[in-house]
């Protein structure tokens, strides 16, 4: 007979131990075997956990004593996170946890998302957390984390407490109980990037490559999801990168909101992906609530998205760093390697009937990459726009000759 799947619960017992005994009696109900990791340091949890804190300390190469002592407590819960995220990864690759829930504050979300971060992607994660209503880029990173606002504070049981923790141990049953054994088919990889600005560029790339017979992964990039394409890209090795979205290394080099780091593009050059690379969506910046925006980057064109979101036009000498930015990656690259750039427009907005086109823009940054790229040859100017039909059919075209079937 097939073992119940069992759950990893992270807590903090000294503080949060009725709370995590709450959760875990649900659990228990659903059939849900629990395994208790206790990372508490204040005191000690009146509620017996299956891993101790001293087990945690030591595992992070550290005593609980020494732990207690640091006298900070942002260094105290590094040294047991360091220790959580080793024995919960081992118990993973044994295959002894089949999931993992947490519950807790900003100290106790930091604990439990930085041990989920940790499992793989599809490996059941559930966040119940006070911080689940602010952003939570810094908790969920690029994993797929669930986490479920407790709306008052996880101090107690109380008519609200109850119904969320009780609601959390479902979702986590729900999660395990569903989980099937069957591998999917092994279908090449392709990896594409898009927003919606650029959205119907990537809808025909898409089918296509669908009709071609690979499990197409389409990645948001707005910051997270350009971190979680260069992961996967040097984890899973595809057969395909169509990177359509590069806008997170412009955030990144002037200070939007969709940064996704210093390494945005690398993977898929550095691990011999073949690649069309396509400058969409460089043309603007991402910024916050349209105050804030304007005062972050004054006098620029901007357009309003939503109430949460305004786009501002980037300059001309962004616009050349850019290019000159895009030739010292490309010049690096190990593996095949096109670069189309649609002279038409780099974006919906940058577009005849968008809130900034400019071809002046355009120009210098075609310009500015020819100039610096070593092989000219990948480098192919277009006069379509990014969202134009035939563009969309250049791009299958150039993968074609990169890698022919």
């Amino acid at each position: 007979m097939e073992q119940p799947r069992q759950v990893l619960l992270v807590a903090t017992m000294d503080t949060k131990n009725r709370e995590a005994v709450f959760l875990r009696e649900h659990l228990m109900e659903a059939g849900i075997p629990v395994l208790l990791l206790d990372a508490g340091i204040r005191g000690k949890s009146p509620v017996a956990a299956d891993i101790h804190p001293e087990e945690v300390a030591a595992a992070g190469g550290q005593t609980l004593e020494v732990v207690r002592s640091m006298g900070h407590e942002g260094k105290a819960l590094s040294a047991m996170i360091k220790g959580a995220v080793r024995l919960a990864a081992a118990l993973q690759r044994q295959n002894k946890i089949h999931g993992a829930i947490g519950l807790g504050g900003s100290m106790g979300t930091t604990l439990g998302t930085a041990v989920m971060r940790a499992f793989p992607i599809g490996f059941p994660k559930v966040m119940i957390s006070t911080m689940a209503s602010r952003d939570t880029r810094a908790f969920v990173g690029t994993r797929d984390i669930c986490m479920l606002h407790s709306v008052c504070d996880l101090s107690g049981l109380n008519r609200i407490t109850r119904a969320v923790l009780r609601n959390g141990a479902m979702a986590m049953a729900g999660m395990l109980k569903g989980v099937t054994q069957k591998p999917p088919p092994e279908k090449p990889l392709a990896i594409l990037s898009t927003l919606g600005t650029t959205e119907a560029c990537v809808q025909q790339v898409r089918q296509h490559f669908e009709k071609r017979g690979y499990e197409i992964v389409t990645f948001h990039t707005v910051g997270s999801g350009g971190m979680a394409m260069e992961e996967m890209i040097g984890q899973d090795n595809p057969a395909a990168v169509i990177d359509i979205s590069l806008h997170e290394l412009a955030d990144h080099l002037f200070g939007g909101d969709y940064d996704a780091g210093p390494a945005r593009g690398m993977a898929a050059l550095q691990h011999k992906s073949p690649t069309v690379l396509v400058p969409g969506n460089i043309d603007f910046l991402v910024a916050g609530p349209l105050q804030a925006a304007l005062k972050l980057f004054p006098g620029r064109p901007y357009h309003q998205h939503n109430e949460a979101i305004t786009v501002l036009r980037t300059n001309h000498t962004e616009m050349e760093i850019l290019a000159r930015t895009v030739a010292e990656r490309c010049n690096a690259a190990r593996g095949p390697l096109a670069i189309l750039v649609p002279m038409g427009g780099f974006s919906a907005f940058d577009s005849e009937n968008g809130p900034f086109p400019d071809p002046g823009a355009r120009n210098l940054f075609a310009r500015t990459l020819k100039g610096r790229l070593d092989k000219s040859s990948v480098l192919t100017l277009l006069p379509f726009h990014i969202n134009a039909p035939e563009f969309a059919q250049a791009i299958i075209r150039t993968f074609e000759k990169l890698c022919p079937a």
